[in-house]
Formats: structure tokens, sequence, C-alpha cells
């Protein structure tokens, strides 16, 4: 019996808490413990309590003028989980209703220099795997959706750059190889967040990938479905896109900051 209540003690006071670092996340400036009591629902006396066990934890600042602000240690520990985040392993649930919807294969991939490299795939089942969609396959930016997606993320003078470096190698007839229609492809997914692989890695082969953003709004990944381009579906466009922005937000991006 005593140790029910000692626990339900407990619980309430977590409870309590957290009210508090809401209230304190929802403004920019240090806040009062009046404010924080009012906003919270708490006794002054109570805030005041826990806050002062908040702040001896660093999780909370005390300033000279009685007002408080969250504390260094959030923002530790913050770093600790980013650090730790793994974006296959937040992505593949995502990855999974996604393929279940549109039957086909779906792509994570990531940037390595001048590179694409696919690190989560789920296989359609219904075609012959494609090995530069394998987990670990590489290919140059400009020649994939997932690429063009980080070209896209590049100012001018980086694409430049990119093309100077490359050369742009192409591998079938339809692949991109100079800088004029590359920098017209990649404005246009820049106007439209979602780019296209119109047999350009393999004939025979489509693709369509949307972008994933992290909690910076920084560009850490590429979402795609692939297909052979006979079952290729213009309506992918929207399940893409959003498949991708629920990865998205699930990494933090959106939350706590102005998403145009």
């Amino acid at each position: 019996m005593a140790e029910r209540h000692a626990e339900k003690n407990s619980i309430q006071v977590i409870e309590r808490m957290m009210s508090l670092l809401e209230v304190l996340a929802d403004h920019n400036e240090p806040v009062s413990l009046k404010v924080l009591a009012q906003h919270s629902g708490l006794h002054p006396s109570t805030a005041h309590r826990i806050l002062a066990a908040m702040a001896s934890a660093a999780l909370v600042e005390r300033h000279e003028i009685g007002t408080y602000a969250l504390g260094i240690r959030l923002l530790e520990l913050g770093n600790i989980v980013k650090a730790r985040i793994n974006i296959r392993q937040v992505a593949l649930p995502f990855m999974q209703q996604l393929h279940e919807l549109v039957g086909e294969a779906v792509n994570l991939g990531i940037r390595h220099e001048d590179e694409i490299i696919y690190v989560e795939r789920t296989s359609s089942g219904r075609s012959l795997v494609r090995v530069v969609y394998l987990v670990g396959g590489r290919a140059p930016l400009h020649l994939t959706s997932v690429g063009k997606l980080f070209l896209a993320a590049d100012n001018a003078a980086d694409v430049r750059a990119y093309v100077k470096r490359t050369g742009l190698p192409g591998k079938t007839p339809r692949s991109l190889n100079d800088l004029q229609s590359l920098e017209k492809e990649v404005e246009k997914i820049r106007r439209h967040e979602v780019s296209f692989d119109n047999e350009e890695a393999e004939i025979g082969l489509r693709c369509i990938a949307a972008p994933i953003r992290n909690d910076e709004g920084k560009l850490v990944a590429g979402l795609s479905i692939s297909a052979p381009s006979d079952r290729y579906n213009p309506d992918w466009v929207g399940p893409i896109k959003a498949t991708a922005a629920q990865i998205s937000l699930a990494l933090g991006y959106g939350k706590g900051m102005n998403v145009v």
C-alpha cells in the first residue's frame, strides 16, 4: 500500500515537472514563477519546490530576477538523443506502410560525397532486384531520383562544381549529361519537392523520390519508390511526399520551428 502511494506521488511529480517544462518551452524569454504557476495549474509553492529541484539538476536555470528558463542539461540530453537516432530504424515502419500501399520497392538513400548510398530497402517481390538499389548500392547523384534531391538542396555554384568534378557520366540514353539539363531538373525539384528518374540509371526502371529532413531542416535522406516502367504510377507523388513528411516529423522536422 505504501509503495503504491509513493509510486503515485512520484508519477505526479514527474507530470508536474513536465507541465512546467512545457510552459518554459512555450516562452522565448525567462518566465516568472507567477506565470509558470498560472499556466501549469500548480500552486506557486508547489511550482517553486519542483523548480528548485529541477534547477539543481540543471534542467532549468533560475535568474536573479526570479524568473526561470530551460537549462543547459536539456540541450545536452537532446544532443545525446539526436546522436543516437538511426534514420533507418525511424524510417523503416513508414517505408513498410508505403510498400504495402503501392506494392513496389521503397528505398532509403543518403548522400556520401558525390554518390547516393542506399541504406534500406523493402523489396517489391515482383521483379528482379536491381543491383544499384540493393542496400549498400551506390550511384552518382545525377542518375537517381534520391541523388537529385541532394543536388537540388545545393546552391548553383555547388551544382556546377559537381558537374565539373564528375563530368556527368551517363548510363542510358536518358541520363542527364550536361549542366543546362541538370540545372533545369534541380529547379523543378526545388519548386515541387519531388524528383524523378525516368530510366536514367537503368532502362526499364523508373523512380520517384521525396526529401527527408531533420530537426534543423537539413536534408538527411531521400525516400524513393522504384518500379518497372510499365508499372510506374504518377499518382505515387502524394504517397511518397506524405511518407517522407511523416519520417521528417519523426526526426523532429517542424517541431518548434517555423515551417514554410
